[in-house]
């Protein structure tokens, strides 16, 4: 069996940590160094006052698959900041793609686009995330080499 990149099983031992992600349905689909790309799809329970899904979802599905990205060299890195803009509704029914992107890395702070798409590649949401790398790592390389 060959060695899985260190990228990938970071991403798999934070998604085994995580709830939150769980709940929401985010599936990790391709992780790089500065690269991660997840999917969730709209369900009932994501859906607000409007029948269309919350804001607050598709905010969490940019972050998650930023945080993902940020930290896929195995150094823990939290988020500094982040903005986003909603450029069109998702609806019940509908499978979002995230895909985020690292634009800058020096030291201890990145910047990272993530572009959010539906089943038919039409925007949904533009995010940018701001990370700042902290003291640890995600996983140790003795006890989670696989």
């Amino acid at each position: 069996m060959s060695e899985l990149k260190l990228s990938y099983r970071v991403a798999i031992k934070m998604m085994e940590n995580t709830k939150f992600e769980h709940e929401l349905g985010i599936e990790l689909i391709e992780v790089d160094d500065g690269f991660a790309k997840m999917k969730m799809e709209v369900k009932e329970s994501l859906l607000n006052g409007h029948g269309t899904c919350q804001g607050g979802a598709i905010f969490s599905f940019a972050d998650a698959t930023f945080a993902i990205a940020c930290n896929s060299r195995n150094i823990a890195t939290v988020a500094a900041a982040c903005d986003i803009s909603f450029v069109k509704p998702a609806f019940k029914g509908d499978v979002l793609y995230a895909t985020a992107t690292e634009k800058y890395l020096k030291g201890k702070s990145g910047i990272y686009d993530i572009l959010v798409v539906n089943q038919n590649f039409e925007s949904i949401a533009f995010f940018t995330g701001k990370s700042r790398a902290i003291n640890g790592t995600i996983i140790t390389e003795e006890k989670d080499a696989q």
